[in-house]
């Protein structure tokens, strides 16, 4: 999504870049999950180790995704991340 003050990618209120959001999806320790609507909530850790959300809609385009917005995840949300990767194992 698209900032309509900034023109920038909304991403970049949270301090996220468009890098970083591929290194979520290209990550081992990662969680997919149902969103509202269409949308998806991607969990996942970065190559420089930060825990990152990313909600995105699947693009109709092959191999391709919208991404809604992305931001960095602390506190009890990133402990319940850890919880269920621990759990997958």
């Amino acid at each position: 999504r698209i900032d309509p003050e900034t023109g920038e990618p909304h991403i970049y209120n949270h301090g996220i870049s468009e890098a970083e959001v591929e290194e979520v999806f290209a990550s081992k320790m990662r969680d997919d999950r149902q969103g509202r609507r269409n949308s998806r909530i991607l969990t996942g850790q970065t190559d420089a180790g930060r825990f990152v959300k990313v909600i995105y809609s699947p693009d109709p385009e092959p191999a391709s995704v919208f991404v809604i917005t992305a931001y960095e995840i602390k506190g009890k949300t990133l402990a319940g991340f850890k919880r269920r990767q621990r759990r997958r194992k």
